[in-house]
């Protein structure tokens, strides 16, 4: 099927909405919310944190199940119902009404998020001319990039009229969101359940998930510590914290579509490999200077393979298990989800027994060097390859 460039643009735009809003506003804009709860007694410091992770189980569900209602209830209108569900959460949240209260809205809105992020990138790609599938999978990933700098500029800005004012306005910009992606989804069926863990069983499938867990958890230290790292770590102040953030969130709006450019022209497997060593490169500078130039380039290329790389394993994907790719990104990105909630607790355990950020960096280069071996880069023979094989 022939795509005119005007609706190959279309279905990139409707991917990159879905993730700008499930994963990139949706988690993100949390994260900077949460001092200021605190600070207004709407919530202590530690229901703040079990939100979090509530937040990530939630997203570790609809990663799980969004296929299967996918297939029941229609592609279409579950992506279109998990953004509007995610907008819904944000004015939920408006309300001060306790722990118990926000619960629902921070497991639902993560439900959402894993939905999306199932969903969206494998219904563009089976739509997409293959000449196009690398830019397309990067342009898609952008949305978690821009989605954190959406949320970085307005939150601040939004905070002096009042958490209520602040909610409100995140829920009006997913529903803006959600309407402009009303009609660019692709008329296309997401896999059939028995693909599910058919694809992930077998040798390949079990590598890539593998792959994608310790690429969650290289990612985390950066995702989680790093503007705290600049900010007390270093001494440098919560300005300075602030703005490598923001340079982090833009880095993280490019690096997907510069990723898919790089699997267009070489291949995926070369720009999967030159991505994951600037993932170790970008763990190992902190270990090894603290000077700025070291710090922005780790900033930058953390940024922008935090999300470049999850666009080119979902590529790999389709590389590895054919037709049942679907099935095989759910679980793979359940696993990210699992492995990046598992280290996020372990990573505050470390801090709070060392008081130190670089143990923090240690194990995220640590994986980011087992993640080279287990992504099984050469190339796989026919008998391999997950979509020949029924699932």
């Amino acid at each position: 099927m022939r795509w005119a460039v005007s609706g190959a643009g279309r279905l990139m735009l409707g991917g990159a909405s879905a993730t700008f809003l499930g994963v990139g506003l949706q988690r993100f804009a949390y994260s900077l919310l949460l001092p200021a709860m605190v600070e207004a007694h709407w919530l202590g410091a530690g229901a703040g944190g079990a939100l979090g992770a509530a937040n990530l189980g939630g997203y570790l569900a609809g990663a799980l199940f969004g296929p299967w209602l996918g297939q029941r209830l229609g592609l279409i209108p579950v992506l279109r119902g998990a953004m509007l569900l995610a907008a819904g959460c944000f004015a939920f949240c408006a309300l001060p009404g306790g722990l118990w209260w926000f619960l629902p809205w921070r497991v639902l809105a993560g439900a959402a998020g894993g939905a999306l992020m199932v969903l969206a990138g494998p219904a563009v790609q089976a739509a997409m001319p293959l000449k196009l599938r690398g830019l397309a999978a990067g342009l898609t990933f952008t949305g978690v990039g821009a989605g954190i700098v959406f949320g970085a500029l307005m939150v601040p800005a939004l905070l002096p009229a009042g958490l209520t004012v602040t909610w409100l306005a995140l829920a009006l910009a997913g529903l803006v969101v959600s309407a402009g992606a009303w009609r660019l989804w692709p008329l296309a069926a997401p896999a059939p359940r028995r693909a599910l863990f058919g694809a992930a069983r077998r040798p390949a499938g079990r590598r890539l998930i593998a792959a994608y867990a310790t690429i969650a958890i290289a990612t985390t230290p950066h995702m989680l510590w790093w503007p705290d790292f600049i900010a007390r770590g270093l001494g440098r102040g919560t300005g300075s914290g602030s703005a490598f953030w923001l340079l982090f969130g833009l880095a993280a709006a490019g690096g997907p579509a510069l990723c898919g450019r790089l699997a267009d022209w070489f291949g995926v497997r070369q720009a999967l490999t030159l991505a994951l060593i600037a993932q170790v490169i970008d763990t190992a500078l902190p270990l090894l200077s603290t000077g700025r130039p070291a710090l922005i380039v780790s900033t930058l290329l953390a940024g922008a393979t935090a999300t470049g790389v999850s666009g080119l394993m979902l590529l790999r994907t389709r590389e590895v298990a054919g037709e049942a790719a679907p099935g095989l990104w759910s679980v793979a990105t359940a696993a990210y989800g699992a492995a990046q909630t598992a280290s996020g607790f372990l990573l505050a355990w470390l801090y709070t027994r060392t008081g130190s950020h670089l143990p923090l960096f240690a194990i995220g280069l640590a994986a980011a060097l087992l993640t080279l071996p287990l992504a099984g880069l050469k190339p796989a023979r026919r008998r391999e390859r997950l979509g020949d094989t029924p699932g």
